[in-house]
């Protein structure tokens, strides 16, 4: 009876092992999506995923095409607009290792960074940044927006291979206080 229970925690502890933790598979081709506080959906790229050993690796890849030109403060961002807010992408300026693992997205948070401004404002306000903290359902990816000062990362970061905002930079706020309420990825 032993010998049998042993197997059955061995068959058990194996199966465990090789569910995802995430509740679906991080691996392949996922979309990333916008959903607005009116209902509406914007499909703004892919992300690929790679595991390799105790990591996945992840490449980002947004359809600009979606997205308007802006020129604000003597640069040009991609936006979304809408005639509340309009939503600007930041990319992340330095090099970084594009992994995840271990429920730490932080990196892949990092590269969805964007701003914010009202229609009739003039210019980039870095300190209205908006940083999606993911988080994994049975479907996908979730991120809630929260509030992030982007000038934080005006300068490169003591180490490059750590994600620069930590959690004292990064502000909940109240998902409908902006258009888009929500970021997935599935």
């Amino acid at each position: 009876m032993t010998a049998i229970l042993g197997r059955v925690a061995a068959i058990a502890i194996a199966t465990a092992l090789a569910v995802p933790a995430w509740g679906w598979e991080l691996a392949g081709d996922k979309r990333v999506r916008l959903h607005a506080r009116d209902g509406s959906v914007t499909d703004i790229g892919s992300v690929h995923f790679e595991p390799d050993g105790t990591a996945t690796r992840f490449e980002l890849d947004l359809a600009f095409e979606r997205f308007k030109d802006f020129f604000l403060s003597m640069k040009e961002f991609k936006c979304l607009e809408a005639s509340v807010e309009i939503q600007c992408y930041v990319p992340y300026p330095y090099a970084q290792p594009g992994i995840v693992g271990d429920g730490d997205l932080r990196w892949l948070e990092h590269s969805l960074l964007f701003l914010y401004k009202a229609p009739k404002d003039f210019g980039a306000k870095l300190w209205n940044g908006i940083y999606y903290r993911l988080e994994a359902g049975t479907d996908g990816l979730v991120g809630m927006p929260h509030a992030v000062d982007l000038n934080l990362i005006g300068a490169p970061p003591d180490d490059p291979g750590v994600p620069p905002f930590a959690d004292a930079d990064i502000a909940e706020i109240d998902p409908s206080s902006r258009w888009f309420v929500k970021l997935t990825i599935d």
